[in-house]
């Protein structure tokens, strides 16, 4: 009620965004980081029309757009500095945000056709089996307190076991304990997936508990920080940061990298698409064959160093 109250005292299209966070949070259970960039956008779309047109933009303003005002849009982000990638995502948010303000009104959405920037095709860069445990390894040796680095080791060993983004990780809960052979975990949009815990990840994890100050079991997180709290994804970036300057590894080698490396090298030694594609909780297949180019792309990189003829 309270919501509906603030809501009631803003301008009509202020509102219509407010709205909309609170659709995109609740009905498409988009993430909070998600819903803040899309609103941002939908802040700045506005903004940026009220200059372009020279008035004050309402509610039904909106829904008579041309394709030249959403060029207009466009052009003006990419002269502000915005990459390809980034621009093509805020014209898909702005896209979103006029579907959900024809459909607020009642009315059909009909959205001037313009077209994106083309997204520059790049392959994720996955390490090595050797980068990956070292990485892991360097880190917890780095920690300044031994149950952290136990805490790390496990993290970075999880993503790199299961291929587990960071977000779902810190997600686990330690109810989950004791591990087995297989994890619950849940992703993106609220999906959940069954994920393999090799054995040397459990053993990681179990020493990690052991050596914790804090409680674990039944608690809502099982990687807590330095307080027993949540533990905040950007600590594990951080660590991550410090172990690969230390083995002068790529910057490419992140925490999600880890990820990349455990698809690629899972599709290297057989496994198929659709396996892989459950795995990793992609929603489509598509978003999965990228790694068969990520194979071939080493496939390649090797018969270039041993072929004699290469």
């Amino acid at each position: 009620m309270a919501d509906r109250l603030n809501l009631s005292k803003l301008h009509p299209t202020q509102a219509l965004v407010g709205r909309w966070a609170g659709h995109l949070a609740h009905d498409r259970r988009r993430s909070v980081h998600t819903v803040r960039a899309y609103i941002a956008t939908a802040h700045r779309f506005v903004a940026f029309l009220g200059r372009h047109r020279g008035e004050e933009i309402g509610r039904f303003a909106l829904l008579k757009l041309s394709a030249a005002d959403l060029r207009a849009f466009l052009a003006d982000r990419r002269a502000s500095g915005l990459g390809a990638s980034s621009a093509a995502r805020e014209m898909s948010a702005v896209r979103g945000f006029l579907a959900f303000a024809a459909e607020d009104e009642g009315v059909t959405p009909q959205i001037p056709r313009t077209r994106a920037p083309r997204r520059p095709r790049t392959l994720p860069r996955p390490a090595s089996p050797a980068d990956s445990l070292g990485l892991a390894e360097d880190a917890a040796e780095g920690a300044s307190v031994p149950w952290v680095g136990q805490r790390d080791l496990a993290i970075l060993l999880l993503l790199y076991g299961s291929g587990l983004r960071v977000s779902e990780a810190l997600s686990v809960p330690g109810a989950a304990l004791p591990l087995g052979p297989a994890l619950r975990v849940t992703g993106k949009r609220g999906k959940t997936r069954v994920v393999p815990i090799l054995p040397a990840v459990r053993e990681a994890i179990d020493a990690y508990v052991l050596s914790c100050p804090w409680p674990i079991f039944g608690c809502q997180h099982l990687f807590v920080g330095m307080r027993g709290g949540p533990l905040n994804a950007d600590l594990v970036r951080r660590a991550v940061r410090a172990a690969r300057g230390r083995l002068g590894l790529p910057d490419s080698l992140t925490p999600h990298a880890l990820r990349h490396s455990f698809a690629t090298h899972l599709l290297a030694r057989g496994a198929d698409l659709r396996s892989l594609q459950e795995l990793l909780g992609h929603a489509s297949l598509s978003s999965t064959q990228i790694y068969t180019a990520v194979d071939a792309a080493h496939l390649l990189d090797v018969y270039r160093h041993a072929h004699p003829r290469a």
